[in-house]
């Protein structure tokens, strides 16, 4: 048995897993936390992260290294660091912050920097270890804030993967400007994700999946929607399916509602409150892309992710 600690630090989420990992490879949760730090406010349109996110993910990675000090036990911490800070020019900034942060448990480790095929790879071992192997090939898509990153493959691991540089915080920022979005934004929201996914989907042959599973916040937040949930509930949303006719629904719904009706939704967390509405706008146009290219009729959304992910990958 071996305790690790897992930190994905994303461009609109930094998230913690400690977990216990058993000699089968199998996790056991000890602790599992999420915090909305947009650490990439603003990066798509000036190349570089502003003073006061680096100071919003300082405080909530001093946050989990206290969680993980009390946990005890802890072997090894990996962080990884994925779309955000592959694009910011003063990025040094923040790995001078995660070293000092991080040295009360992990002295001289910095967060790493991973390409989108590893952020890719990471979240396919994570998103399909509670799946019935014979429901494959998977189609995983992990779908966050700056990238989203299609990965196909099986139980014998990735066939394909591709990343995208197109996400919820960077498609608001660039398009969905009105409260609510304008048809006009929202058409242009379209074309942009539509262009951005074109290479993915040629790299990423979809026709050959049979289950597409969806992970990450924006994900996971649609699954409690569609599930009509009067609070965020892990264990209602895991391995949750949908059709494609709900997931339309759900986006033209999200998109028609002003911020301030989407903050009284009960799932929501505040953090998603001003994008969901480009992360469902995403997700609606991938899955009329899957629909017209695959035989897969629904959406399987998955609570397991790159977080799991990067946890095995410490002892694997």
């Amino acid at each position: 048995m071996s305790r690790v600690a897992a930190i994905d630090c994303g461009t609109n989420s930094i998230r913690l897993l400690v977990a216990d990992i058993g000699a089968d490879g199998a996790l056991t949760d000890i602790a599992r936390e999420m915090r909305i730090v947009r650490l990439g406010q603003g990066v798509d349109a000036t190349g570089t992260f502003a003073d006061e996110a680096i100071e919003r993910t300082r405080v909530a990675l001093e946050e989990f290294v206290g969680i993980i000090g009390t946990t005890g036990g802890v072997d090894t911490v990996r962080m990884v660091a994925t779309s955000a800070t592959r694009d910011a020019a003063n990025r040094d900034h923040f790995f001078d912050m995660t070293a000092r942060t991080l040295a009360p448990v992990a002295d001289g480790a910095i967060a790493e920097v991973i390409s989108g095929d590893e952020e890719a790879r990471l979240s396919f071992s994570g998103a399909v270890g509670d799946l019935d192997p014979a429901d494959g090939p998977f189609l995983v898509v992990d779908l966050g804030g700056g990238s989203t990153e299609l990965v196909l493959g099986d139980a014998d691991g990735v066939t394909a993967a591709y990343s995208a540089d197109v996400g919820c915080v960077r498609v608001t920022e660039r398009s969905l400007h009105s409260d609510p979005p304008t048809a006009g934004e929202v058409a242009a929201a379209r074309d942009f994700v539509t262009e951005r996914f074109a290479p993915a989907l040629a790299t990423v042959p979809v026709k050959q999946a049979r289950t597409w599973v969806g992970v990450a916040g924006t994900m996971t937040t649609l699954a409690a929607l569609a599930l009509d949930l009067p609070a965020y509930d892990r264990d209602r949303i895991h391995l949750s399916t949908f059709s494609f006719e709900q997931i339309d629904a759900i986006c033209a719904r999200l998109l028609g509602m002003t911020r301030a009706e989407r903050a009284g939704l009960g799932p929501m967390h505040p953090g998603r409150v001003d994008v969901i509405g480009a992360g469902s706008l995403i997700t609606a146009t991938l899955a009329t892309a899957i629909a017209e290219e695959s035989l897969v009729t629904g959406l399987t959304v998955s609570e397991h992710d790159i977080l799991d992910g990067i946890a095995l990958s410490i002892v694997g």
